[in-house]
């Protein structure tokens, strides 16, 4: 029986780079994209021996912007997938777009390879706010995607929303999350702003010192009023007819995302192209974030061809694990330690919380005999709650969830 297998593949294009933006990510030019194509076919094509036992059950494009790609790139990645990997005929299979990057003849194109999702970063209903962001797109645009995707035949389509966003007040989110649930997508995730090192909000608003009274940088939302939009966020969908079901993603019955569940569950992943992260067989690794590097392995000559071949490697006879690969960089192999930590703090993301069957079938312990400390003492402050099988975290525990996340570390 084949193991299970998430794929996520890695576009690091985009038209340009948001201010609050610290993805790996940035603009090129058609040559450049092109380049990267070829390169990312061969890494795809590359990896098919040694993956020859799992089966992909989803499929994530992201990036950067994918929908930057034309048509015939992004049909010639698929294509590739398809030969390379044995995908489920139910699988997920997500795209990210973009307003402003999206046309009826690409969306025609998307869904003759088998996207059966995308995913639109929207981010704001607000012109104001789309422009603080370094968005570049209107919400007019927006609704111009929307109905050609639509129109395109796709019933699956998640919007991304941001919250915290410098100047903006309980009352514009809640117009944006109004206006966006009128529109009925299928899912919703919702993400608080956070300011990133290197980027061009971090310079405005990371050293604490803006006083935020000037009108191209108008002041972050205080503590009160971003917990107010944090717990309004789940009320407002709530009457729409979507639930919470990971701290930051609500959807509409049946429609939560395979995807990133997988992640939250600690399936198996492979991730291909620039910067992409695994977990394949108890290892993390990632490829090289350096473009240089990737285009040098992956690339056209008898270099690039010579540790392509390499890519091909059967697994590794000795340890029964796939091979991470030419472009792979810090390699880890997770102890059991690591391993229950990850399947706490990640597990408890999702409402519904951990399974303590699970946990003492994957580790030969019981969860009290680990975590009992933190168990008990999350539960006397309300912070974690049991429901049969399943150990979950409350409301109030979802609003501080970092800090519970912490002390799971062992």
């Amino acid at each position: 029986m084949k193991k299970e297998l998430e794929l996520y593949v890695h576009i690091p294009f985009c038209v340009k780079k948001c201010a609050y933006c610290d993805f790996l990510s940035g603009p090129a030019g058609e040559a450049e994209r092109a380049a990267y194509t070829e390169a990312l076919l061969r890494e795809i094509k590359g990896r098919r021996e040694a993956y020859m036992d799992y089966r992909v059950s989803t499929v994530f494009l992201g990036g950067g912007t994918p929908s930057v790609l034309t048509g015939e790139e992004t049909a010639r990645i698929f294509h590739a997938l398809g030969e390379s990997f044995d995908i489920s005929r139910d699988a997920e299979i997500t795209m990210e777009v973009n307003p402003g990057t999206v046309t009826g003849e690409k969306a025609a194109a998307w869904r003759q390879c088998g996207v059966n999702r995308l995913s639109i970063g929207l981010q704001s209903a607000d012109d104001r706010e789309l422009e603080m962001l370094g968005r570049i797109h209107t919400f007019r645009e927006f609704l111009d995607t929307w109905e050609t995707v639509r129109k395109a035949g796709f019933c699956n389509v998640n919007v991304d929303l941001i919250s915290a966003i410098p100047g903006q007040t309980e009352e514009s989110w809640e117009r944006t999350l109004g206006t966006v649930a009128e529109l009925s997508p299928e899912h919703l995730s919702a993400y608080s702003l956070i300011i990133e090192e290197g980027t061009p909000f971090h310079e405005t608003y990371g050293s604490g010192d803006n006083d935020g009274h000037t009108a191209e940088a108008p002041p972050l939302p205080d503590e009160d009023t971003e917990r107010q939009i944090y717990q309004m966020t789940g009320e407002i969908l709530k009457t729409y007819g979507y639930h919470r079901y990971e701290i930051s993603n609500y959807a509409k019955q049946g429609y939560e995302c395979r995807h990133n569940l997988g992640y939250w569950e600690r399936k198996q992943y492979l991730g291909l192209g620039l910067g992409a992260a695994s977990l394949v067989e108890e290892q993390r690794f990632h490829n090289t974030a350096d473009m240089r590097k990737y285009m040098e392995i992956f690339g056209e000559g008898d270099c690039g061809r010579a540790v392509c071949a390499d890519a091909g490697q059967p697994m590794n006879g000795e340890t029964g694990t796939a091979l991470p690969g030419p472009a792979a960089e810090e390699t880890e192999t997770l102890s059991v330690e690591d391993r229950m930590e990850e399947f706490m703090f990640l597990g408890l993301r999702k409402t519904e919380g951990i399974s303590c069957r699970r946990f003492r079938e994957n580790f030969g312990r019981p969860v009290e005999e680990v975590y009992g400390e933190q168990t008990a003492r999350f539960e006397s402050m309300g912070l974690l709650e049991r429901d049969g099988d399943r150990l979950r975290l409350t409301e109030r525990g979802l609003d501080v969830s970092n800090a519970v996340f912490a002390e799971f570390i062992l």
